[in-house]
């Protein structure tokens, strides 16, 4: 490790790798919300944050899991579940009163068609303002599980919807 009168040392998240401050400072200069969606091997985790000088606060969150309670009887990892928590992160925001926000999507690449625009396209269908290009969401096939021969989630979807 460099050592020296001359040497910073690098902020500790920065050394680990979990924090990008140049992207993080961006995101806050816009003094919007930030949606942050996060997933996890089993997971996926959707947050609403608001900037304060003693750190973040949390608007509203939402995890998939919740999803079962409201009949899902699939994985809690797949896009179809990021679209359900879109659509949830969404309603949880409008009790917030919350109408614009930011997509915070971290460190995650940016790949079109992934599980976090899926997240992202299930908050817009909702009637959330998020800045987005639609050319990044997933097929509707996609959302509805009609690309596999097994599964058709359209009904599954619609039955939870209206529960959440």
């Amino acid at each position: 490790m460099a050592s020296g009168p001359r040497y910073t040392v690098k902020f500790r998240r920065r050394r680990a790798g979990k924090t990008n401050y140049h992207n993080r400072l961006a995101l806050l200069l816009s003094r919007k919300p930030r949606l942050v969606i996060r997933k996890t091997n089993k997971y996926i985790i959707c947050q609403i944050f608001n900037y304060t000088e003693s750190g973040d606060k949390v608007i509203a969150s939402v995890h998939s899991k919740e999803l079962v309670k409201a009949g899902w009887k699939h994985s809690c990892n797949n896009i179809s579940a990021a679209y359900l928590t879109g659509i949830a992160i969404a309603n949880a925001a409008k009790k917030a009163k919350v109408s614009e926000v930011i997509l915070d999507a971290g460190l995650y690449h940016s790949t079109k068609g992934s599980v976090i625009y899926a997240a992202l396209k299930g908050a817009v269908d909702s009637e959330l303002n998020i800045p987005h290009n639609p050319e990044v969401f997933p097929s509707e096939d996609r959302i509805l599980g009609k690309h596999t021969k097994s599964k058709d989630l359209s009904k599954d979807m619609e039955a939870v919807k209206k529960k959440l």
